[in-house]
């Protein structure tokens, strides 16, 4: 396991609505583990998700994001592919739909490199949206 830093930028514009960007720098770790990569870090206020650890399993073409803490989620992200799962929050629970649009990553063996996602999202139906999410690993 190798500790690194982390610029991460995420971007959402909902349906009819501004676009909002946050950006936040990081510590977390790194590893590969049964042929996938990983990586993990503690969100901040910032992100609007203090208290929780998110867990990038890269394998493939395909990225899964599992955060835990005060709200819990598990993400999909493969290019082309919808995928549902629940968003847990401490008022309840709301069914998530998640669309990639495009998917894009590269690590060298310094463990450095970029991840790059681009998806649709609707929760419940009550919100929907496009999603950019940048990940520079410094």
């Amino acid at each position: 396991m190798k500790n690194i830093i982390l610029k991460i930028e995420g971007k959402q514009r909902p349906s009819g609505g501004e676009e909002d960007t946050i950006e936040f720098i990081t510590e977390g770790r790194y590893y590969n583990k049964n042929n996938a990569k990983y990586i993990v870090y503690e969100e901040s206020d910032i992100s609007g998700m203090e208290g929780c650890i998110t867990t990038l399993k890269i394998i493939d073409d395909k990225i899964i994001m599992k955060r835990f803490g005060k709200a819990s989620s598990e993400l999909i992200f493969e290019k082309g592919k919808r995928y549902v799962s629940n968003y847990n929050t401490p008022y309840g629970s709301l069914k998530m739909e998640i669309l990639t649009k495009e998917l894009k990553y590269s690590i060298n063996e310094d463990n450095k490199g970029n991840i790059s996602i681009k998806y649709n999202v609707s929760l419940q139906g009550l919100s929907e949206g496009s999603n950019e999410i940048n990940i520079q690993i410094m």
